[in-house]
């Protein structure tokens, strides 16, 4: 698995994910910095990327589009930084690899993980 660490978050994360064995590239060495979440999203998905992210946007779009890839994860946390929920979203991580291989959106709070398969069929009734 490999892993776009979205503008959103500190490239501080690309080490601590090294650190643990999982390959990840900041959105900045990839990108462009302003670039729209669509182009992070399709570029996530024609070259094999999870995306993880702090913005709700990323999981819209997947329901928007019902798309099977790329797989999200989002930390859902006021402190996002690797310091404090960094061995939350590892262990998460590699509980979820297969899911995540597949297509899933995984969402890491201080207090529990959810994930749902992709694609995401959400009912606004």
């Amino acid at each position: 698995m490999k892993l776009i660490v979205d503008m959103n978050l500190t490239p501080r994360w690309v080490g601590f994910l090294v650190d643990a064995g999982i390959e990840a590239a900041h959105w900045s060495t990839l990108g462009v910095n302003n670039a729209p979440d669509s182009e992070i999203m399709a570029y996530a998905s024609t070259h094999d990327y999870v995306v993880l992210t702090h913005d709700l946007d990323f999981s819209a779009i997947l329901a928007a589009t019902h798309g099977n890839k790329p797989s999200v994860v989002q930390i859902r946390a006021d402190d996002v930084s690797p310091d404090v929920i960094g061995l939350q979203v590892i262990a998460a991580l590699r509980q979820m690899a297969p899911e995540l291989e597949a297509g899933a959106l995984l969402t890491v709070d201080p207090n529990r993980t959810r994930m749902r398969l992709l694609p995401l069929n959400w009912s606004l009734d």
